[in-house]
């Protein structure tokens, strides 16, 4: 009886016969080719009494009889080895990536299905069942009337890793990987060991690097900046807001500190050094300079096409400053009041004059009294002058704060 679907680990160690049942040798693995992206079992590698031989996925045919698998080979057409994926030696017992369910997993056992086109990974079994498949053991205990927990996860919604050193494989697109959030990426680099975090982040591009590397754990974004090469890091940091690149450089050791700081484009890395000469309790050291600064003579439709051409991140929107010709600020406007107002109206007719700021040297516990008694999303930083510097808006405040407590408990 042909069988439509199987576990690797039920052929694993099978005997293949010819057709008229002489023994050819042992199944010791599956092989897909890593640069397609269909997941078709390419290759089956034979241990025979002359060695290990590479067989074409066509050579044999998969049955059941009496219970049993039965595996024929039809004739030996050799195969070789180049782009092999081996499904026991580099995808089972390894971590793989639920793409879906946004964590990393790992892999007790994997189902195919036998097709007239060929045999395709369909899933992989990261459940218990899969564990006890393997030992020989998950019919008996359901035949005694005990539940095993199985969980399948679709080979579509897995993203695995490719490391010579490690044997594990990764898709060379990495096109599931770019469209999860920041902070999970985050999470499952944190989750692997140090050389597999290194290299999926090291095969981010350059945006979707700065952003991980902004949500990751202090000692991680250390590890990452210690073992990558310093041209590499210099590019990320470039794509980062210079105060989180400040936050970051300042738990780096001088030394490394100033390298980084000269491999990046000189306006970059003047910007993060004068955030970096702060005092730590300074409203300075958690100013932002990304934000929206417009002059008071702009009419509501100039900065309407502005915005369009810009495209502001959300959080530079939450208050919107206007300046005069020397860049002192004399007023804020939001974006409601720029949505409701006129095309015609300039910025100085619909501008709020009464507005909270604070000065770069204050103290932080400043800050968050004055934030806290106003409920502010964000608010500017001036110096005495009332030159405008920057802002700090509220998520950084609140993980000020968290540090803070950290530190206390």
């Amino acid at each position: 009886m042909e069988i439509n679907s199987f576990y690797l680990s039920r052929v694993l160690g099978r005997k293949v016969f010819t057709a008229d049942r002489k023994i050819v040798g042992k199944i010791k693995d599956l092989g897909i080719r890593s640069n397609l992206k269909t997941p078709r079992v390419e290759v089956i590698k034979i241990k025979t009494q002359e060695g290990i031989i590479y067989i074409k996925w066509n050579s044999i045919s998969i049955s059941k009889e009496d219970g049993q698998y039965v595996i024929i080979c039809d004739g030996i057409k050799k195969s070789d080895s180049k782009d092999i994926m081996f499904l026991s030696h580099h995808i089972l017992d390894k971590q793989i990536i639920d793409v879906n369910g946004r964590k990393v997993v790992r892999v007790n056992d994997i189902r195919l299905a036998n097709l007239l086109t060929g045999i395709f990974i369909i899933a992989v079994d990261i459940g218990t069942e899969g564990v006890l498949r393997r030992i020989g053991i998950a019919k008996p205990l359901m035949k005694m009337g005990l539940k095993v927990s199985s969980k399948l996860i679709l080979w579509n919604d897995v993203e695995t890793i490719f490391n010579s050193n490690e044997n594990i494989m990764l898709s060379k697109t990495y096109n599931k990987l770019s469209i999860l959030h920041p902070s999970d990426l985050a999470d499952i680099i944190e989750d692997f060991d140090g050389n597999t975090g290194m290299m999926i982040f090291s095969s981010l591009d350059n945006s979707k690097a700065a952003d991980v590397l902004e949500q990751m754990e202090e000692d991680a974004q250390i590890n990452l900046i210690r073992n990558l090469s310093t041209d590499k890091i210099a590019d990320i940091l470039e794509e980062m807001p210079a105060d989180e690149v400040a936050d970051i450089l300042d738990g780096l050791s001088e030394h490394k500190a100033e390298e980084l700081l000269n491999n990046m484009e000189k306006e970059a890395s003047d910007e993060v050094r004068e955030l970096m000469e702060y005092e730590d309790n300074q409203v300075g050291s958690l100013m932002s300079t990304e934000y929206m600064a417009l002059k008071s003579n702009l009419s509501v439709e100039d900065v309407i096409s502005i915005f369009r051409k810009l495209k502001p991140e959300e959080d530079e929107m939450y208050s919107i400053y206007v300046v005069d010709n020397t860049n002192k600020l004399i007023g804020t406007v939001s974006l409601r009041d720029i949505v409701i107002s006129k095309s015609g109206d300039k910025l100085e007719s619909i501008m709020n004059k009464d507005f909270s700021y604070i000065v770069d040297k204050d103290d932080i516990h400043e800050l968050i009294k004055l934030v806290s008694k106003y409920n502010l999303l964000a608010i500017p930083v001036v110096n005495e002058k009332m030159d405008l510097l920057g802002n700090v808006i509220i998520n950084d405040i609140i993980y000020e704060l968290l540090k803070t407590k950290k530190r206390i408990g």
